[in-house]
């Protein structure tokens, strides 16, 4: 692992600490955060949990419905909420690929401005697999589209990734403040179906990741995967790590988002992909510690922290792993290698292959693919219960105020409680595919289908 560091910023760094040291539990990017907020991918602890009471139960078509609003064309991304600025991402394929910005207003779902931030074509052809060049450009998954990484908000500027590499910051009015892409700076995407991570805030930082096929096997110059740091307000680089692990082919893809987590002066930028497990510091992206040697596929499903342990899923319905954070007994030197005993437990049967866990108190709920859902307990990894859900699953379950959703890709939504014994309270249904995670703004749960959005919650003026 290298990293760069460029020395102009250093200065910035201890400030930065401080601040998300005194204010971790509650902010983004060094910024305070409204109790509505939902500012980035899977929430602002980006674990799919909500601290707020009396979200719907029960909606349709017909009922329980805020506001919906009709959006052009289609993406996977999950939107970015700042009191009552609302942003998605789409692409517009059918109209010369044009990637957009959209920021609605949360309370009305009235378009406010759409911003066209680059251009793009999510591939789909086959390429030939006889001479070595199948995976040397990546093809889209007929489920995603260059709009599948979700955007992330500080509270003053927004930043959207897309599929082709373009990273943009536009301010609250629409004004596009910088703009670069990841692919002209450091090389082009050889993920196998689609690059589709999102990035995420660190005081000043806007942190992206690319996890992707190296190509060892053809014998040309490597491609690299890597994290990579850019200045939220400026857009320059200031720290780039490679991440070159001994995986190979499709082994080393990743869709993950990284997840941060503070403990005290303690900050752990958390990375799954390419066979192993990693924590980085995320002011300078230099490696804490890794778990290597995991099993060998693809990884999808995001990690998810809580209570200093870190759970994840391995590709292709491999094992769900806990993991302490941190270095155990000091057994770990800073950098350096953890053993496989330092996985606390496994479970091997119906895990998820798209769908990160989430928790409640000290209970995991995980649903797979296929509709299996299960509620393990945090501690020892046994399974208090196992149901079978309607319907295929893309999305990640949302964890709030005792209850646990299950959003399927045709709509419906199982609302359970969250509890060791399974108990069924509400299903509901929307026209519409739904494959992006929720979010849960001020009493709304807001739903991204793939033709319109949904605000799900009280109508105004009731």
């Amino acid at each position: 692992m290298t990293t760069t560091l460029l020395p102009r910023r250093r200065a910035l760094l201890p400030r930065r600490l401080v601040l998300t040291t005194l204010f971790a539990a509650c902010v983004l990017g060094g910024r305070l955060l409204l109790a509505g907020d939902w500012p980035q991918w899977r929430g602002p602890r980006g674990d799919s949990t909500s601290d707020e009471k009396n979200l719907p139960l029960q909606w349709s078509e017909s009922s329980g419905v805020a506001w919906k609003t009709p959006l052009p064309e289609w993406g996977t991304s999950t939107p970015a909420i700042s009191g009552n600025a609302l942003f998605v991402t789409t692409h517009e394929e059918e109209r010369g690929g044009k990637l957009l910005l959209i920021k609605l207003d949360r309370r009305t779902g009235k378009i406010e401005w759409t911003r066209e931030a680059g251009s793009g074509e999510a591939n789909r052809e086959s390429l030939p697999a006889t001479d070595g060049t199948k995976h040397k450009s990546q093809k889209f998954h007929r489920l995603q589209n260059l709009a599948s990484p979700s955007p992330v908000t500080d509270g003053e500027r927004v930043i959207a990734h897309f599929g082709n590499g373009d990273l943009a910051a536009f301010d609250f009015a629409g004004k596009q403040l910088w703009k670069r892409n990841l692919q002209s700076d450091h090389g082009m995407y050889t993920i196998w179906w689609g690059h589709a991570n999102s990035p995420v805030l660190f005081g000043d930082l806007v942190i992206s990741v690319c996890m992707q096929d190296s190509l060892v096997e053809l014998g040309d110059p490597l491609s690299p995967s890597y994290l990579v740091a850019h200045d939220s307000r400026t857009g320059d680089e200031v720290w780039k790590t490679m991440r070159m692990t001994n995986a190979k082919a499709e082994e080393c893809d990743s869709y993950i988002t990284p997840v941060l987590h503070h403990a005290g002066v303690q900050h752990e930028l958390i990375v799954i992909g390419g066979d192993q497990l990693n924590a980085y510091d995320p002011a300078t992206g230099k490696q804490i510690w890794f778990l290597p040697g995991l099993a060998k596929s693809r990884i999808i499903t995001g990690p998810t922290i809580s209570g200093g342990n870190v759970y994840a899923t391995l590709g292709m319905r491999g094992s769900l792993l806990s993991v302490p954070i941190g270095r155990p007994s000091g057994r770990t030197t800073i950098g350096g290698e953890r053993p496989a005993t330092d996985i606390r437990w496994r479970l091997d049967k119906s895990t998820p292959d798209s769908c990160s866990p989430v928790l409640s108190g000290n209970l995991l709920f995980i649903v797979a693919d296929n509709g299996v859902a299960q509620c393990v307990d945090s501690a020892t990894g046994n399974v208090h219960w196992t149901e079978r859900l309607p319907g295929d699953y893309k999305a990640s379950p949302l964890s709030a105020d005792g209850r646990i959703y299950f959003l399927n890709t045709t709509g419906v939504c199982t609302v359970i409680s969250a509890a060791s014994a399974f108990k069924k309270l509400s299903e509901n249904k929307l026209d519409d595919d739904t494959t992006a995670s929720p979010a849960v703004s001020d009493g709304h749960i807001v739903i991204r289908g793939r033709k319109s959005l949904y605000s799900i919650g009280r109508v105004a003026g009731q």
